[in-house]
């Protein structure tokens, strides 16, 4: 089955894209949540036309996605945490947290696009999480997490 994604879906494509997937997929989870429509021809050309006009603006957010990378690897990021014993966390650093230690130094990135390996962290030491910033933009942020003093 074809369809037009009409919102990022995880594993599956972002905004806009054609893609092809499983029928009942489509049927019973993605058009119902209104995350896709069908791609029919009309639809096709419909898309084709937004997407011209979305290619000015996307050079702007392409840029902009750019600054923020540099901005980010120039960042030293410390995230201090509570220690059970000398290097193991009560509970874990999660995309959340990476999130509001972001927002901390000014840099907002929503916790949905921050992918930390294994979902979680649960032990101090220097880390690396990959940041989506824009569909061409990915970057690998490097993290350290302390022990709370």
């Amino acid at each position: 089955m074809e369809l037009i994604l009409k919102q990022d879906v995880e594993n599956v494509g972002f905004k806009d894209d054609v893609v092809s997937v499983k029928n009942g997929y489509g049927r019973n989870f993605l058009i119902p949540h209104g995350m896709a429509v069908l791609a029919t021809s009309s639809a096709k050309k419909v898309l084709a036309e937004t997407l011209k006009q979305r290619a000015f603006k996307e050079e702007k957010l392409v840029s902009d996605a750019n600054e923020i990378a540099e901005a980010l690897k120039a960042l030293e990021l410390k995230i201090a945490a509570k220690t059970a014993d000398s290097s193991k966390l009560f509970g874990s650093v999660n995309n959340a947290d990476i999130a509001d230690a972001l927002s901390k130094v000014g840099q907002n990135i929503d916790k949905k696009f921050i992918k930390v390996d294994g979902g979680s962290i649960k032990r101090i030491g220097k880390y690396t999480v990959t940041v989506r910033l824009h569909r061409s933009v990915i970057i690998a942020l490097p993290l350290e997490i302390v022990a709370e003093a």
